[in-house]
């Protein structure tokens, strides 16, 4: 066994001295070590409940012959930290959760990992660390959020977001907003649309490293904690057959991944995410493939931010299984990858059916005929950008109109609200990408705000910056390269031309190519005084094209 370096033999003594420091008795410290990587913490309310969780797991982890050790990593909340300084630390938090766990494994050589996270950068983060130690590991989210109800209406906490911009247009009072505030989420779990932690969650079962019905087993239901004791026993099974990230994590599950999030309409984030992951895991994503990807997958699911649904309706149509099987069945999943249930998918998928076509719908009858997010390349954007294009009005899928340029997300959100902003404009925040900002801020105020003033329909915001899984409209983000690096977007002027055609796949400064060299050899960047982390990450973090990782 791995944890054999640190227990066993005569010069280990001092070493079981220790653990029995801690109340395990001689039969424990035989049994396999497993460690449990939990973020659990009282800041975010999708970690929470995530100690009862934790507890289920050891209980399966001792059911099936182990001794649980259990840890804890950091946790940010992006829905508290959203537009102030404090959303610096978002993205930037991802390495070093997936650096903390690294360090906690390999110090502590344990047989296997559960890793407990929730909520959007955890996810990825533990992730990232699966598959750099590749020791065998599953995960365990700590599930949904229900959605609230205002009035009759079911509402999320994006929903109070663009109800900000209504309170300022006059569309609806304080205390109509104050009343929202308090229902809008009801209790413990991720928030309740296809964001970007529901989004992660969902795809860590289409990766194989996580059960079936992970991302959308509701946080309060009694199944989450059983599917918490499965995991728990399972870990077990991963060890004796020395099942690892490496044997899971493939080129074809990655493509599966990206093939459901195109289905389910995901957060633009996870094209920061799954090319993050699977550079740990030795492979290349291209955001080329997701392109491909999105060109030959029809969306079949309309999810909040876009649509009506949530991820308690998800899980009531039969969940990520029956969507697979549904995609499967159109030939447009791998069936052989294998998973940590020690089955291949198309094993896992046997007898899954859809229970709901309205929220899961059909090959036949999509919503929309290819996936919710696209690529987009041109002039401006030379290394790529992204939009969830099933949350695009379809008078915006091409737009054309002039810049107005902010520096800086406080500079743009001031504007929108106080209903500066024009018909036709294109908005254009920049200096705001990993390095830029640094750190990657998310603009859910500034499309929420758009949203809520009902501009959504004729404005589109650019930005290197990155999006909320629950913004929604023309929303293009991850421009690279970016602003900090002296991409094209550094030098667009007030009133500028922007095309915008995301069927086309194509975003452009419509200025002749000389002008734009002749900018770009004056550009100079910005000096921002930095320390801390936030120091050391602007000298090591890569564009967005790159999934926002450090340099080699």
């Amino acid at each position: 066994m791995r944890s054999d370096r640190m227990k066993k033999g005569l010069e280990r003594a001092p070493h079981r001295s220790l653990f029995k420091a801690l109340g395990l008795t001689d039969e424990e410290i035989e049994r396999p070590m497993i460690g449990i990587a939990n973020s659990a913490n009282e800041v975010i309310p999708g970690h929470l409940h995530l100690h009862q969780l934790s507890e289920a797991v050891k209980a399966g982890i001792r059911m099936a012959g182990g001794t649980p050790l259990e840890f804890f990593t950091i946790g940010i909340c992006d829905g508290i930290i959203m537009g102030h300084e404090g959303m610096k630390y978002s993205l930037s938090s991802r390495e070093l959760i997936a650096d903390s766990i690294e360090s906690m494994a390999m110090a502590y050589p344990f047989d296997g990992l559960v890793l407990i996270p929730n909520c959007d950068k955890i996810i990825p983060g533990m992730m990232m660390a699966a598959a750099r130690l590749n020791i065998p590991t599953i995960l365990i989210s700590g599930g949904p959020m229900l959605s609230g109800n205002f009035q009759g209406k079911e509402i999320d906490l994006i929903t109070v977001f663009e109800w900000v911009g209504k309170v300022k247009t006059g569309a609806m009072t304080l205390t109509e907003l104050k009343e929202a505030e308090g229902c809008a989420c009801p209790g413990v779990g991720s928030c309740a649309g296809m964001f970007t932690a529901n989004s992660m969650n969902c795809l860590a079962e289409v990766l194989g490293l996580a059960l079936p019905y992970n991302g959308t087993i509701p946080a309060v239901l009694a199944d989450r904690i059983r599917l918490a004791k499965k995991s728990g026993i399972q870990i077990m099974d991963l060890v004796k057959k020395n099942l690892t990230p490496s044997k899971i994590l493939t080129k074809k599950s990655f493509e599966n991944a990206i093939t459901v999030d195109m289905a389910f309409g995901g957060s633009t984030n996870t094209s920061l995410h799954l090319p993050a992951i699977a550079k740990e895991a030795g492979l290349k994503l291209p955001l080329q493939t997701f392109n491909q990807m999105s060109d030959r997958t029809p969306h079949l699911c309309n999810m909040s931010p876009a649509g009506p649904h949530h991820i308690q309706d998800l899980h009531r149509a039969g969940g990520i299984p029956a969507l697979m099987k549904e995609l499967s069945d159109g030939g447009l999943i791998h069936p052989d990858p294998m998973t940590v249930t020690g089955k291949k998918v198309k094993e896992n998928l046997k007898g899954k059916e859809i229970l709901n076509p309205q929220v899961i719908r059909s090959l036949e009858k999509p919503y929309h005929p290819t996936g919710g997010l696209a690529f987009l390349f041109g002039n401006l954007a030379p290394q790529g950008a992204v939009v969830k294009q099933s949350a695009v009005d379809e008078t915006m899928l091409k737009h054309r109109g002039p810049a107005r340029v902010f520096n800086s997300e406080e500079e743009a959100i001031k504007v929108i609200l106080d209903g500066k902003i024009r018909r036709g404009e294109v908005i254009v925040i920049r200096y705001e990408g990993p390095k830029g900002g640094p750190g990657m801020r998310e603009m859910l105020a500034p499309t929420s705000a758009i949203v809520g003033i009902g501009r959504d329909r004729d404005v589109a915001l650019l930005t290197d910056g990155r999006f909320s899984g629950g913004s929604r409209g023309a929303a293009i983000g991850h421009i690279s390269p970016e602003a900090a690096e002296g991409g094209p977007i550094a030098v667009v002027r007030n009133g500028d031309p922007i095309e915008i055609d995301i069927p086309g796949r194509k975003l452009n400064l419509l200025i002749s190519n000389e002008e734009l060299k002749r900018r770009l050899s004056q550009w100079k960047p910005p000096q921002k005084e930095l320390k801390g982390y936030l120091k050391r990450y602007a000298r090591l973090v890569t564009s967005a094209n790159t999934g926002a990782t450090f340099e080699e």
